[in-house]
């Protein structure tokens, strides 16, 4: 049930940094929240398949990996974005 916990961080910690980060137009509204629920998630199912119980540092583990990994592949994710918009928009001759 502690999961719930972990994918509630992971969609609220999402959600803050779709509207905190450059390059919100670039992508869609659930895609942030979306991410840190799965990181948040995959983290915290893990490191409890690998038998750690409920101690601090599964929250520790699993707070820094999604605080590390969601703004990572947002940036990554809305250059790629940006730069695929200014290639097509070169290729079809739009200012």
């Amino acid at each position: 049930m502690l999961i719930l916990l972990a994918l509630i961080f992971g969609a609220v910690y999402g959600a803050v940094l779709h509207f905190t980060m450059r390059g919100r137009a670039s992508r869609g509204v659930a895609l942030a929240p979306l991410l840190g629920t799965v990181a948040a998630g995959l983290v915290y199912a893990v490191l409890t398949w690998a038998g750690l119980a409920e101690t601090v540092w599964i929250w520790l583990a699993t707070i820094a990996v999604t605080a590390l990994v969601v703004p990572l592949v947002l940036t990554l994710l809305s250059r790629r974005r940006t730069a695929h918009d200014a290639h097509e928009r070169a290729r079809l001759r739009l200012s």
